[in-house]
Formats: structure tokens, C-alpha cells, sequence
């Protein structure tokens, strides 16, 4: 890597060129006439300055490892003579990729996947600049993963999948589909089968499911750092309080279990978990488990304060990014499009089972059949993206772990919500 001097000229000559393309599998066969007439490079031109030796390095998750290089393999077939590719690709989770690239952003990837809720740190800091064909991605993605794509309306990132949410798993042995829409139904079939529904409470990306459609607020201040919350106070809907007390009496049910998602895959391959909240990345797993007996839905209702309130859900997007300061930037703009292209995002959701954030490809018939894919759809209504910063997650995890533990102190519900709320608000 180096100092990103002229990147962002470069991205403005990428822009041009590639304006009104095909896609990237025709970059190199279709020059832009727009760019000619203006006098910008043509694409054959810019990537001619750059035909000797292209070193690229690619960060993905460990589990995508066999699936990168299958698509780093057609990237690099496609182009083939254009340049002498090295492309080394490296196990890097996407939820750690923001601080793993923050450690240094000159010797980290030109190429990398990561989670949504990381773009507006990665652009704050420069590590990523705005993408150089915007209005192609924009109308071949969904709004939703564009939206997650962007800051203030500028897209910079790839829309990779848009299936990085949760739902209800559940075996229809024990539950019926009627049951699975209320979780007291649904905790009554558990304990009365001697089984679990399994929910990780120590996580708040799962927590907020409790609170999230009470009128009870949290977010991201103005400044991109600090949070607002409200959650100890009264919604529209619903006090924290009430949550809180709904929380302590699911948490003494007989059939719950609080356990990570490790815990609830295990759960369901030994037979002691017959429902869960969990996302896609388990959904092949979990129908080997349960064979013809596996279904998914949208979250279901739960009890607080004598009302059913939809249980909501955080949406979460993959994205590709690329490296601000990557001294190949025109070839790495094309490798990110090219892993989230259409036809690889099919790939994906064939060898993965993850959701397409691509329009068409979310259109096809193997997509929309998937039962974990149509009960995501169905969670989106209740759903947002998770904009929150990092002093969020501690004190939520801290909060629920109390009560999934029976509160054994005792502590008043009003406290441990204050106590909650103040470590989230901090500065």
C-alpha cells in the first residue's frame, strides 16, 4: 500500500469510463464513449498504465474462503493478459475487518468484506472513498442495501448480501405454524416436549428484538460516536420496565435457553433445541438437522405488560470495500464489483445459502423459495439497520445476562435499566 496522492483522481477517471457499462465481465470489451468525448482515459487506457504486476490482497471470512477463491479464480481467467495478477486472499471476519484495518490502513487488503455497521468509521477515516460507478450499483442493488452502502447519500461500498438479520427457526414436530407465531406458544410446546427455545441475551444485537418496537429509542448521536437511549424510560407502547419484567418471566421459563449461536446450532443437531433466533448462516445446517420438520418465520409476539409486541430485529448488510490506499485502484474497483456482481452472488447463495443484496438475483426462484430467505423478508417489515456506537454493547450484554440469570440480587428493574442506559449514553 501507499499514500492514497491521486486516488481520488483515479476514481473520478474510473467513474467516467465506466459509466453506462455492462457490467465488469464487458469492462475491457466496451470502452465509454461519454468518457472519450469528455477526454477522460478510456478504461483500456487506464488499466494499459497498469498491465505489469498487479498484487492484490483480499480479506473474506473464513467460511467464504473456498467460495473467494472460486471467484478470484474467474476474476483472474476473465482478465487474464491484461495484467500478471497476484492475488493472495487472507482470513479476516467482517465484523473485526474495521478494527484490523483501522491497525493500519496502508498494509491492510485493497479488497475486503465487512459488516454494515462499520462504513461511516472506514469513511471517517479515509479508509475508503467514494465508489467510482455509483448510479450502476444503485439501480442493480436493493434500496435497502444501497442505504446501507452509503453516507449521506454518497455510495461507498459494494452491496454484497442482504441477509445479515435474524428470524425464528423451528421444528414443526413440536411447533405448530400457528404456535410459532407467539413465543409464549411457542416457549409452552419447549418445556412441555422437554425442549429449548434458544436466544443469545448476551449479545444486544439480539437483545434489542425486546425493545425495538415499544417506542423505546436507541441510536447514533449527530457526532457518529456517542448514543442516545431511552430505553429506561416509557414508549409508546411500552415502559422499559415492562420489557425488563417480560424479559425476567421468559428468562424463568422452563423451555428458554440463553446460549450464543454455537449453542443453539448444537442444540438443534443434539435434539434439545426445537426453536431458536438465529440467521441465515445456520439455515443448511439446521435443515439437515431437522430434515422436512425444518421451517423459519418471522420473529414472533411476546407478552409485556398485557400486550403482544412484534418482536423487531437489527438488518444488517455485507458490503464489499475498497482500500483508499491501495496502489492498484482501478483493478481493485473491479474486483470488488466482480465478487458482487450478479452471477457471484447467485455462486454465493448457492455454496452459502446467504442472501443476495443483487435485485435479480434476489429475484430467482431458488431464492425465493428458501425458507430462511422468505422469513427474513417477512422480519424486514419490523426491522432497521443498526446504527450504534460502541459504547452500546457491554452494558446491554451486562443488563440481559442479570436477567437471564433470574436477576439473583434482586437489583429493582428501574436500576439495572438506568444503570443500563447511562453506560450506553456515555460519552
Amino acid at each position: 500500500m501507499k499514500a492514497k496522492t491521486g486516488i481520488g483522481i483515479a476514481a473520478a477517471i474510473l467513474s467516467a469510463v465506466l459509466a453506462g457499462c455492462a457490467g465488469p465481465e464487458n469492462d475491457l470489451r466496451e470502452t465509454g464513449s461519454t468518457a472519450q468525448s469528455s477526454g477522460a482515459l478510456s478504461l483500456e487506457e487506464q488499466l494499459a498504465a497498469d498491465s505489469g504486476e498487479v498484487k492484490l490482497l483480499v480479506w473474506g471470512a473464513e467460511e467464504d474462503q473456498a467460495l473467494l477463491e472460486q471467484i478470484i479464480d474467474g476474476f483472474s481467467k476473465e482478465y487474464q493478459g491484461r495484467a500478471e495478477f497476484q492475488i493472495t486472499l487472507a482470513v479476516q471476519s467482517e465484523s473485526g475487518c474495521k478494527d484490523t484495518l483501522m491497525g493500519d490502513l496502508e498494509a491492510g487488503a485493497d479488497v475486503f468484506a465487512f459488516a454494515d455497521d462499520q462504513l461511516n468509521t472506514l469513511v471517517a477515516a479515509g479508509a475508503l472513498e467514494p465508489i467510482p460507478h455509483p448510479d450502476r450499483i444503485r439501480s442493480a442493488s436493493l434500496e435497502g442495501a444501497v442505504e446501507a452502502a452509503s453516507v449521506d447519500g454518497t455510495l461507498y461500498a459494494y452491496p454484497l448480501t442482504a441477509d445479515n438479520g435474524y428470524f425464528l427457526y423451528y421444528n414443526r414436530q413440536y411447533i405448530t405454524e400457528s404456535d410459532a407465531s407467539s413465543l409464549d406458544s411457542i416457549l409452552e410446546a419447549a418445556a412441555a416436549h422437554h425442549k429449548k427455545f434458544a436466544m443469545d441475551w448476551s449479545s444486544g444485537w439480539y437483545v434489542y428484538s425486546f425493545f425495538g418496537n415499544t417506542g423505546l429509542e436507541v441510536g447514533l448521536n449527530e457526532d457518529g460516536i456517542t448514543n442516545y437511549c431511552t430505553w429506561n424510560q416509557t414508549g409508546s407502547a411500552a415502559s422499559g420496565t415492562e420489557v425488563a419484567q417480560a424479559m425476567l418471566e421468559i428468562a424463568a421459563s422452563p423451555g428458554f435457553l440463553n446460549t450464543d449461536d454455537g449453542g443453539f446450532l448444537r442444540g438443534v443437531q443434539n435434539g434439545s433445541v426445537i426453536a431458536g433466533v438465529s440467521g441465515v448462516w445456520n439455515a443448511v445446517a439446521v435443515e439437515e438437522a431437522w430434515g422436512n420438520q425444518y421451517a423459519a418465520a418471522k420473529l414472533p409476539t411476546y407478552t409485556c405488560g398485557n400486550k403482544q409486541i412484534q418482536m423487531a430485529s437489527f438488518s444488517g448488510y455485507k458490503l464489499i470495500g475498497v482500500n483508499a490506499y491501495s496502489e492498484h485502484p482501478a483493478w481493485s474497483a473491479l474486483l470488488a464489483e466482480w465478487i458482487s456482481n450478479e452471477s457471484n452472488q447467485q455462486l454465493r447463495f448457492t455454496l452459502r445459502g446467504q442472501g443476495p443484496s443483487n435485485i435479480k438475483a434476489s429475484q430467482s426462484a431458488a431464492v425465493q423459495d428458501s425458507p430462511a430467505i422468505a422469513a427474513l423478508l417477512a422480519q424486514s417489515e419490523y426491522s432497521c439497520l443498526q446504527r450504534i456506537g460502541g459504547n452500546y454493547w457491554d452494558p446491554v450484554s451486562e443488563f440481559a445476562g442479570t436477567l437471564a440469570d433470574g436477576n439473583p440480587d434482586q437489583i429493582g428493574l428501574q436500576e439495572l435499566l438506568d444503570t443500563m442506559t447511562e453506560g450506553i449514553t456515555a460519552p
